[in-house]
């Protein structure tokens, strides 16, 4: 069992020799994967809304998966999903708006029209923002993606350190890949992503001071392995 930052033991990912557990017997479960970044979203939202006794974790382990989770839990075969009213559902930025909505706890997401109509727009971005950080990593690293950060978008709002002022769905869809990515960059490129970067600097520093976000880390040196895998051959390091 695995721990990382200021969160307590994690139960055991299931592998292909895991028993099923119980489907649609009415307790809520969130399939997820430790070193997701998809599934670290609905992760933080169930924590900041306080659910941690509403949804239960169900880890899987993605490179020796169980069958039944593709043959009778979730036909994608892929994290997150999300068991709750007797079905299934998938998608993280479709996840974490779920929760908002169905679930008790403190809303994430703004009434503001301003706030609610950018905060929109940078959901929808975030799937461009992280595929172009990604691409980035194949050539000058560095240099291309300090055309892609989210400085800029921090200053927008006076009445708090987040993307919106205050904490909310978009911070929890970009942290997970920020996350990454700075690891990545301190330790492979040698370069700190906040470095001019106040905002951001600042916005990390706040998300790091709660355990509904610093519980679900990513182990750093699983992401280091990952991305030495994936990128060393065509990434200048």
């Amino acid at each position: 069992m695995a721990t990382f930052g200021a969160q307590g033991v994690r139960p055991p990912p299931l592998t292909s020799s895991s028993d099923q557990p119980p489907l649609f017997d009415g307790t809520t479960r969130l399939y997820t994967s430790y070193g997701c970044p998809y599934a670290q979203r609905v992760w933080i939202t169930r924590n900041y809304k306080g659910l941690q006794d509403k949804i239960h974790l169900v880890p899987i382990n993605l490179q020796d998966r169980p069958a039944w989770y593709k043959e009778k839990v979730y036909p994608e075969n892929k994290v997150p999903s999300l068991e709750h009213n007797g079905k299934v559902l998938g998608e993280s930025l479709d996840l974490i708006k779920y929760v908002d909505v169905n679930f008790e706890g403190t809303p994430l997401f703004p009434t503001d029209p301003a706030k609610k109509e950018f905060g929109e727009q940078l959901i929808s971005h975030v799937d461009t923002f992280t595929r172009d950080l990604f691409v980035s990593l194949k050539g000058d690293a560095v240099q291309e993606a300090s055309k892609r950060d989210i400085q800029n978008a921090l200053g927008k709002f006076d009445d708090g350190p987040f993307l919106l002022g205050q904490l909310s769905l978009v911070d929890i869809a970009y942290i997970p890949f920020v996350e990454r990515f700075q690891i990545v960059f301190a330790e492979l490129f040698k370069h700190d992503i906040t470095e001019g970067r106040p905002k951001i600097a600042i916005w990390l520093k706040e998300l790091n001071k709660s355990d509904a976000y610093t519980e679900t880390k990513v182990d750093p040196q699983e992401v280091i392995d990952l991305f030495k895998e994936r990128f060393l051959a065509s990434a200048k390091i």
